[in-house]
């Protein structure tokens, strides 16, 4: 086997077939904080928001894993000691949380959502504390916690008094809220409550609740009640920036297994000069390689070469795949950036083996086309509305006047976009506002761009994945 040929079998072996983890914590090779990450995993941080595969649940999973804390307490003072509970997540738990079918059953009853949030924290602080409290049903918790406002109050003060004299912190999370309902009313009203439980622990030392909420969902009416500014002042915004997601590939790549990440420690080393550290067992990237450097260009380009073509005119492979995996409001996911790397060596290493590089340009091209698919997988998991409204675009070619695509809207969904099926998930939010509605949902998701003459263009991204077409650009997947 050649040199380039065991680099390209590294790379394969060293990078997960898939990053989704679905729902659950990530090995701890594979563990990368960005650093702008890192205010969202802090105590004092209440809110995280972030778009669909930026790492809300995989950062929800990890806080939850001990093993994942200790690595993440050296940033974080004492993370590994804090008492983690899950308030609602995707996966479902019944004794902790109760699930979209019975927190639905519970409002139909007369409870508000507030009350079933507060049940959800006090069952976790009566566990602390080591009391009882009734909890056969979630009817007879709710009913209980507002039924019993003095004991519940000093509860909260003995448990948050327990963990000072321990000096932990607790933290409670709550995941993937959007499972909860496929109707936004009732999803502001869930969100909106929760955000007030939130506030309500705040006045008490050591015990946080961390909410994790897609954009659209806070961009609603869920923050209009009195001193919703004090959790607005802890938002953390998770995003992941080109020197990101590069740093998250060398992770990979430098704790690759048994020989494969001996071949590209080797090639780190060979590249900058030096070597990547140890710690606990695992190789850390140094601080060089975790920003926008030359050393971090150098390592892609020891990969990759230097054009995407013959010469300059094509680009730079560096900035040029994350620039084609970006959605419309510059967002690129990581698991879109792993994927398209992992398809274009397994097409180098079958249409182009003796290429010097272990990345061939044209490879990453069609890397991008499958990540294009991923990603529209992906996008259409949590907005199944998606895909039914820009399917029949398929074949059209953009950038387009909105009046062509609403004519095209207009011919299969006769009677407006209530026709468009959201698959028992949240609609459009703007739906009632016919297709134009629609179409600044598009463009808020990052689906659509609309250029300066108010035509409608499409990032590559989602271009590719739902077949729509550009003279000169990466042709849609056939």
């Amino acid at each position: 086997m050649t040199g380039l040929s065991r680099i390209r079998e590294a790379i394969l072996q060293a990078l997960p077939v898939d990053t989704s983890y679905n729902g659950g914590a990530p090995p701890q090779e594979h563990l990368y904080v960005p650093p702008t990450h890192l205010k969202a995993l802090r105590p004092e941080c209440q809110l995280v928001v972030g778009t669909r595969g930026v790492g809300k649940s995989v950062w929800t999973a990890a806080l939850n894993d001990q093993a994942l804390r200790s690595r993440l307490g050296s940033s974080i003072p004492k993370l590994d000691q804090a008492e983690i509970r899950i308030g609602f997540s995707e996966r479902p738990e019944p004794d902790r949380y109760p699930d979209a079918a019975t927190l639905d059953q519970l409002m139909k009853a007369g409870a508000e959502p507030y009350a079933v949030w507060r049940a959800v924290v006090v069952r976790w602080l009566a566990e602390l504390l080591g009391e009882h409290i009734p909890c056969t049903s979630w009817q007879e918790s709710v009913e209980w916690v507002s039924d019993n406002p003095e004991r519940v109050a000093q509860m909260v003060i003995l448990a948050s008094e327990q963990l000072n004299e321990e000096q932990k912190d607790a933290f409670i999370l709550f995941d993937a809220l959007d499972r909860l309902s496929s109707d936004w009313h009732i999803m502001d009203e869930v969100v909106r409550d929760l955000l007030r439980v939130a506030l309500w622990l705040k006045p008490y030392p050591r015990i946080f609740a961390k909410i994790f909420l897609r954009d659209d969902q806070l961009e609603r009416t869920v923050t209009n009640f009195p001193d919703a500014s004090k959790l607005l002042a802890t938002k953390a915004e998770l995003s992941w920036a080109r020197h990101d997601l590069h740093g998250l590939l060398w992770q990979y790549f430098l704790n690759g297994p048994n020989e494969h990440g001996q071949v590209l420690r080797e090639l780190y080393s060979r590249t900058l000069q030096n070597d990547p550290r140890q710690e606990g067992g695992l190789f850390v990237l140094n601080d060089e390689i975790k920003r926008e450097t030359p050393a971090q260009r150098a390592l892609f380009e020891a990969l990759a070469g230097p054009w995407m073509g013959r010469d300059h005119r094509r680009g730079v492979p560096y900035s040029w795949t994350v620039g084609h995996l970006a959605d419309g409001q510059g967002r690129t996911s990581p698991r879109s950036f792993i994927a398209a790397i992992r398809q274009a060596v397994e097409d180098t290493r079958e249409r182009y083996p003796e290429h010097p590089h272990a990345l061939h340009f044209e490879s990453i091209k069609r890397g991008v086309q499958e990540a294009s698919a991923i990603r529209v997988s992906e996008l259409t998991e949590d907005y199944p509305w998606v895909h039914e409204v820009l399917s029949p675009l398929q074949g059209l070619t953009v950038p387009i006047k909105f009046e062509d695509i609403e004519q095209c809207w207009e011919e299969n969904f006769p009677s407006g976009p209530k026709d468009a099926d959201a698959g028992g998930r949240l609609p459009p939010q703007h739906a009632e506002k016919g297709w134009a509605g629609v179409r600044d949902d598009l463009l808020s998701v990052g689906v659509f761009e609309q250029r300066k003459d108010g035509r409608i263009d499409m990032p590559d991204l989602y271009r590719v994945g739902f077949g729509l077409g550009r003279r000169g650009g990466v042709k849609p997947k056939k």
